[in-house]
């Protein structure tokens, strides 16, 4: 068995052991490592499982204390600057403040206020966070205010500030994007939406509507079929431009959905034989005349109108064959 205690204090044999002897004995004892080495090995440590302590406080009575209080009161109360850890680090759910700094990695860790160096989240639940330089790639984001984070599939259940921010593929209920730069944005909404405030800058693809512009490519709107009848409807805001092609006599009826000062342009052919076409009241004409429609199959006039809200004031462009 190997020695477990070192005595500075010797005896003769049979020899007389005196007080002060006995008294040196115990003060001077040095303990070796193997009073511990020689121990049987614990293989599973549990939180509640104590260790013997040296408290500073009292330098007489040595005090035990479990693994849970040594864990926690050390990382709580000191400060590591070099701390090395080889396997995962889990957060758990924490409910204060918590400063994650430099390199960290958080799989699935809830953290509900965090300062974000540039740490990477996979999985993480972010609630209210401040992020400098972070990569969240699957994090759950609810109050994010960012300056230069690159977020590539967060999804953002509150109010996003971003401010300098590169967003890759969001979705997203609540975005205040200032310089930032969206890449994919594909939202549904479910209400109105309003820019109130600001001043929007058109890009090659996309049209303001009190900017001037020009186009690099065609803009028109489809012609559409009116169907042919006695009394012919025309709701002028799906047929802005619209044809009909007239197979029996029939009456233009009064268009629906006019604009002021918007124009709208009729092709007619007759479809068989020859069809006359009249006109509703609020449709005007030079010198109050409506022109009569090109007789002959196959002949086509064009109509061109401009509104004002209620009628319509039409010129022809007749006998197209």
């Amino acid at each position: 068995m190997a020695i477990k205690f070192n005595r500075s204090q010797t005896f003769a044999t049979g020899g007389t052991v005196t007080s002060a002897a006995l008294h040196n004995l115990i003060d001077g004892t040095d303990i070796y490592p193997a009073l511990i080495t020689d121990q049987s090995n614990l293989a599973t440590i549990s939180t509640a499982d104590k260790l013997l302590i040296a408290d500073t406080d009292d330098t007489i009575n040595a005090k035990s204390t479990t693994v849970q209080n040594l864990f926690d009161q050390a990382f709580s109360g000191g400060t590591y600057t070099t701390l090395n850890l080889s396997g995962a680090l889990t957060f758990g759910t924490a409910t204060g403040n918590r400063t994650v700094s430099t390199t960290a990695t958080i799989t699935t860790g809830t953290i509900n206020n965090a300062t974000l160096g540039t740490t990477t989240g996979t999985a993480a639940t972010f609630t209210n966070a401040t992020a400098t330089g972070a990569n969240i790639t699957n994090g759950t984001i609810q109050t994010l205010t960012s300056s230069t984070a690159t977020i590539t599939v967060g999804t953002f259940s509150g109010a996003v500030n971003s401010t300098i921010g590169t967003i890759g593929t969001l979705n997203n209920t609540n975005l205040v994007s200032t310089t930032g730069t969206i890449g994919n944005f594909s939202t549904t909404l479910v209400g109105d939406m309003t820019i109130s405030q600001g001043t929007a800058t058109a890009g090659t693809r996309l049209a303001v509507l009190n900017t001037n512009q020009e186009y690099t490519r065609a803009h028109n709107f489809d012609a559409t079929t009116l169907t042919s009848g006695t009394s012919i409807a025309w709701n002028l805001s799906e047929n802005q431009v619209a044809r009909l092609a007239l197979s029996t006599n029939g009456t233009m009826a009064d268009p629906s959905n006019k604009v002021d000062g918007a124009t709208y342009i009729l092709s007619v052919t007759q479809s068989t034989g020859t069809n006359t076409l009249a006109w509703n009241a609020n449709f005007k004409w030079p010198g109050g005349t409506a022109p009569t429609l090109t007789a002959g199959s196959g002949k086509t006039d064009i109509f061109t109108f401009v509104s004002n809200g209620t009628s319509l004031f039409g010129v022809a462009s007749q006998n197209y064959s």
